[in-house]
């Protein structure tokens, strides 16, 4: 193991080119959550808004994160082959494509086709820009800059529901709560105004599209690729000479000779190398299963069985997306100091108890603000710990050598499990009534702690070199 260099660190640059790469997650979060708001208006304007459409509701909610599926498997396939700036710059193409469709969708299974488009380009962002940061970033301050992304992917969600609570309360006035399917149809809204909630993400896309060209490839990439000379420039910049030199021979330490430019996914079968990728697909599924994210989906369905009608419904939706944002900084100060396990156990802790109430709540048939406040608290609790945690701890634990290929296997769970959890809420609701579902998704985290527990290393302040060896090696 080579010595490490710490600093000083250009942290102008490493902060300019983190952040533009972190506007993949501000993209993935506005493009996942903004179908949530919009849920009234399109289903009344596409007419499946009855319970035995259930499948289309589904359908409507879950196409892009079948998008997101295909996303992840091309950015498994193709990131270690043709590196993380082209393929970001893809999904910044497929942002903007996605916006524009959808916002102009003209039937049912347009609208699905564009939604669809967008989803392939969250699958290449939530793989590769958390992937990328982690790639960059010194290991003293790893933690904070991948949670960067988490930051970005909560403050596109916030936007989205800022964006979808403006368009349905302030713009042509704001929908009422006795508003029938019918009213909702016939009106702006229902007409026009979700279309807007769609198409404000195309500036943010475009942005991300232009703004990748300026930034430079991944340095762990392009030793990979034998172009020594360019990623030392990189990290150069990053540290300097003293510190690229190091890092240069320090990953280049991890990679054999026959491994220069090959990807062999071969290597995800090895036995130590599929330990950890099962650990990696497991927490990536647990946080997707723990449940959190059906309250940003179906936020309709979450709010209105809490007793909210369509304006409470929207206002308490921002206040989550608030909360999400508060609490994320809070991971991000202290993923560094108390260590990445700790949050994990925290937060696996936390949501079960939690969702033990929020059940018991809906049980009982309790509404307004005692529901509110139990929803805020899972939200904040999610946020502090398994959101951002687990995006840090699966683009830390993979080997220089084949971390496209095992990341994409990673976050290709992820968005099953997303898949499984959005596409199956509805019927879940129905068969086992709201309470019912909190109380397994409880239920879920209790086996998650159980995991965390048992199999979780602790990777605070380990350059990734580092924690290849006590993993892998």
């Amino acid at each position: 193991m080579n010595e490490r260099i710490r600093g000083p660190y250009n942290l102008r640059f490493v902060w300019m080119i983190c952040l533009v790469a972190a506007m993949g997650g501000l993209l993935f979060g506005y493009d996942w959550v903004v179908i949530g708001g919009a849920k009234p208006f399109y289903q009344a304007h596409f007419d499946i808004t009855d319970d035995v459409d259930w499948f289309y509701q589904g359908w409507a909610t879950s196409s892009a994160l079948v998008g997101c599926l295909l996303g992840a498997v091309t950015a498994g396939m193709l990131s270690d082959r043709f590196g993380r700036k082209r393929l970001l710059i893809t999904a910044g193409l497929l942002f903007v494509l996605s916006a524009i469709g959808t916002a102009l969708a003209w039937d049912f299974a347009s609208f699905n086709a564009f939604r669809l488009l967008g989803g392939i380009g969250i699958g290449l962002a939530s793989n590769l820009s958390p992937m990328y940061i982690a790639e960059i970033s010194p290991a003293e301050a790893r933690g904070r800059f991948v949670s960067i992304n988490q930051l970005t992917i909560v403050i596109g969600v916030l936007a989205a529901q800022v964006v979808n609570w403006i368009i349905a309360s302030h713009v042509h006035g704001a929908v009422p709560d006795d508003a029938t399917v019918a009213w909702i149809r016939e009106s702006w809204h229902g007409q026009i105004g979700w279309r807007w909630m769609f198409g404000s993400e195309t500036l943010p896309a475009f942005l991300f599209f232009v703004l990748m060209f300026f930034v430079p490839e991944s340095p762990r990439w392009l030793l990979k690729y034998g172009r020594d000379e360019e990623a030392a420039a990189i990290l150069t910049r990053v540290g300097g000479a003293q510190y690229a030199a190091a890092e240069v021979a320090d990953v280049k330490d991890t990679l054999a000779a026959e491994e220069i430019a090959h990807v062999r996914f071969a290597d995800l079968l090895e036995p130590k190398m599929s330990k950890i990728l099962a650990l990696g697909v497991f927490l990536a599924v647990f946080q997707q299963w723990c449940g959190i994210n059906v309250i940003f989906t179906y936020a309709e369905d979450i709010f209105k069985a809490a007793g909210s009608g369509v304006s409470g419904m929207m206002s308490s939706v921002v206040a989550t997306g608030v909360v999400n944002l508060i609490f994320t900084f809070v991971a991000i100060g202290t993923v560094d100091r108390l260590g990445r396990r700790p949050l994990m156990l925290i937060g696996a802790t936390g949501l079960a108890g939690i969702y033990a109430v929020m059940g018991a709540g809906y049980y009982f048939e309790s509404g307004g603000v005692y529901m509110l406040v139990l929803v805020l608290a899972a939200v904040g609790c999610y946020s502090m710990s398994l959101a951002p945690i687990t995006w840090v701890v699966i683009s830390e634990v993979f080997p220089n050598r084949i971390r496209g290929a095992a990341m994409s296997v990673a976050v290709f769970s992820l968005w099953v499990g997303c898949t499984v959890l959005t596409f199956t809420f509805p019927r879940l609701e129905k068969e086992l009534g709201m309470h019912g579902v909190f109380w397994l998704y409880g239920a879920i985290c209790l086996a998650g702690l159980a995991v965390i527990w048992r199999f979780l290393p602790e990777t605070k302040g380990k350059s990734l070199e580092d924690i290849e060896r006590e993993l892998v090696d």
